[in-house]
C-alpha cells in the first residue's frame, strides 16, 4: 500500500505563500479545523529551509503568539522527516529525522514504507518538484482573504509544471477563508 502525500499550504488570494507583515486572519473555526487535521497519525515532511523557518519562529515565539497555536504544537509533535543535505542533527523537533538525498527519491521511498499518510506544510520548492514527479496526491490550499501584491514574497507555484486539478473538497472557514483540496494530474 502506498501512503498518500498532501501538500498543505497557506496562500493569499494572489498566490503568495509568504509575506512581510501579518495576515491576522486565523479565526476560531480555522484554528479548530487545523487542529483536527493534525489529529490523525501522520508523518510530516519538510525541506531544510522550511524546517529552519519553523524552528526559528517557534524558538522566538511566546505562548500567546500565533505561532504557538494548538495546531502548530500538535504538528510539531508528529513524527517528521526533514529532507536536507546541509542540516546536521540533532534537530530541535521532538521526533524528527534527517533524510539525505534528493526529495523525489526520499518521498518515493517514504510513500512505499510509511504506514501513515504524509503531509508537508510549506516547503514550496520541494513540493513543486514532488508534484512534477507525480508524488503529490492532494494539494490543500488555504486561501486567506488578502492580496499581497506589495508584501508577498514567495509565489507558491512559480515555475511549477502545468497541472489539471480535480476539486475533491472545499469549505469556508470563519465566513472568509477558503480551503480547497485538489487531486493534481500533470497536464499534457
Amino acid at each position: 500500500m502506498t501512503a498518500t502525500y498532501t501538500f498543505d499550504v497557506f496562500s493569499s488570494l494572489d498566490g503568495f505563500g509568504t509575506h512581510r507583515g501579518d495576515w491576522g486572519k486565523q479565526g476560531p473555526e480555522l484554528l479548530a479545523h487545523r487542529l483536527a487535521a493534525y489529529d490523525p497519525p501522520q508523518r510530516m515532511v519538510f525541506g531544510a529551509d522550511t524546517y529552519r523557518v519553523f524552528a526559528r519562529l517557534l524558538a522566538e515565539s511566546t505562548d500567546e503568539s500565533e505561532v504557538r497555536d494548538a495546531w502548530v504544537t500538535r504538528m510539531r509533535h508528529l513524527p517528521a522527516t526533514v529532507v536536507s543535505s546541509t542540516l546536521d542533527g540533532p534537530l530541535d523537533w521532538p521526533d524528527a529525522t534527517i533524510a539525505r538525498g534528493d526529495a523525489v527519491d526520499v518521498v518515493a521511498r517514504l510513500k512505499k514504507e510509511s504506514e501513515v499518510p504524509l503531509r508537508s506544510h510549506g516547503s514550496l520548492s520541494m513540493n513543486r518538484a514532488l508534484m512534477a514527479a507525480g508524488l503529490v496526491d492532494r494539494v490543500q490550499v488555504t486561501i486567506f482573504p488578502v492580496i499581497t501584491g506589495q508584501t508577498g514574497t514567495e509565489p507558491i507555484f512559480q515555475d511549477a509544471a502545468d497541472f489539471d486539478l480535480e476539486l475533491i473538497e472545499s469549505r469556508t472557514l470563519d465566513g472568509r477563508t477558503q480551503e480547497l483540496v485538489y487531486r493534481p494530474t500533470r497536464h499534457g
